[in-house]
């Protein structure tokens, strides 16, 4: 095992998916998240063969040893409305697909919100929904769950992702903890190191420490138990760069990914020097 993991962060594609790399080295990136498609339409536009050519290129010329996708922002497994259901899985399934073109590593996403139908039937739907786009399409990319940052959307427990787990029964799917949410959603409170090591005896507990492939580390701009899902810079919230600096000291953390989603110290997304912040950490 490395002494410290891959650190990056979600990148811009606009001008191209290649850009993923141009972008990746200005910030000094080791990893990066990127969207395949528009996070904010249903109707997925998918890469034609030069921009994957492109893309294949520019990643064979990078320092960034792994890719991974983020989905939709629309997609919600867990609806209750047939339609949005529908959409969420054809959606899904489209930025699942082009992960797999992309060889990328997975397709991190959001699970949803069951609104009103209790916990346990939304995520039967929701297990039900992921079968099936595994079924449609092949492919060695994993589908990676993320913990939500409110108790009242699926995934936001270790336990609710145990059940869904065990649902799908595949090794395609996996897990991705963003540590923000975690603090938002009320899971943990101080990055202590006592605090750090419970948290993920809990997660280990209850899926596998081998089934979480990544780590969204976002300090947070809410307090915990907030329930709102808002980023902030390494050390400018409320987890504070003493708890990233704890967070860095357990060994389960090291052959997962660390990706930021941060606004950034100029405000234009995951910089040099929050990504440094992480690397100094090690």
């Amino acid at each position: 095992m490395s002494n410290h993991p891959k650190i990056g962060g979600h990148v811009s594609t606009a001008g191209g998916l290649f850009n993923a790399f141009v972008n990746a080295e200005k910030v000094g990136a080791e990893t990066v998240q990127i969207f395949g498609a528009s996070p904010r339409q249903w109707l997925v536009r998918m890469p034609n063969e030069s921009d994957i050519a492109e893309y294949n290129r520019l990643k064979k010329e990078s320092k960034v040893e792994s890719v991974y996708l983020h989905g939709a922002y629309l997609a919600n497994l867990a609806s209750p409305d047939e339609s949005i259901f529908a959409k969420s899985v054809g959606n899904l399934r489209a930025h699942f697909i082009i992960a797999n073109r992309l060889e990328a590593q997975g397709l991190i996403f959001h699970v949803g919100s069951g609104k009103e139908t209790s916990k346990s039937e939304a995520m039967k739907q929701a297990v039900k929904a992921m079968k099936e786009i595994l079924k449609a399409v092949p492919g060695s990319a994993y589908l990676i769950m993320e913990n939500s940052a409110s108790g009242k959307k699926i995934g936001a427990w270790p336990e609710e992702m145990r059940i869904m787990l065990e649902g799908i029964n595949s090794p395609r799917i996996k897990i991705c903890i963003d540590t923000a949410h975690a603090f938002e959603a009320g899971l943990i409170e101080h990055y202590t190191p006592k605090g750090v090591k419970k948290f993920f005896d809990q997660w280990d507990k209850a899926v596998g420490i081998e089934n979480i492939v990544a780590f969204h580390v976002n300090d947070s701009k809410t307090v915990f138990n907030s329930h709102h899902d808002r980023h902030e810079n390494i050390g400018q919230g409320y987890i504070g760069l003493e708890g990233f600096r704890n967070f860095a000291k357990e060994k389960r953390t090291l052959d997962k990914d660390w990706l930021l989603e941060v606004p950034g110290f100029d405000n234009t997304g995951p910089d040099k020097e929050n990504i440094e912040i992480l690397k100094s950490l090690f």
